[in-house]
């Protein structure tokens, strides 16, 4: 079952929970859904839109934030083959094969 699936089966549930309790409230507080939303899920259900029901992302991916392939492949590799590594080692080993990164540490530098 794939994740959007379960998400479906889990709004699913809820619905049916409410309508076995007939309490919205102690079904919401049981499920760990809000009202609001139980009341988006059963009117997306009412009109027909099952599949309406899956987990819908308000973030959109920040594209520029992201690195090159080749270096997060490097960082993945450097990883899985040495896993003890702290951050700047990593960083330093990488930059060995000319690859720059940030140690993801801050910097020594006092800042006046």
């Amino acid at each position: 079952m794939a994740t959007s699936e379960k998400v479906i089966k889990n709004k699913l549930e809820l619905l049916e929970l409410s309508q076995q309790l007939g309490n919205v409230s102690r079904a919401c507080k049981i499920m760990s859904y809000s009202r609001d939303s139980f009341y988006c899920f059963k009117d997306l259900y009412e009109r027909g839109v099952e599949i309406a029901l899956k987990e819908i992302s308000r973030r959109k991916p920040v594209i520029k934030n992201r690195v090159e392939e080749h270096i997060e492949q490097a960082v993945i590799q450097m990883a899985v083959d040495k896993p003890a590594l702290e951050q700047v080692r990593v960083s330093d080993e990488l930059r060995k094969k000319g690859i720059l990164i940030s140690t993801g540490k801050p910097s020594s530098i006092p800042i006046p």
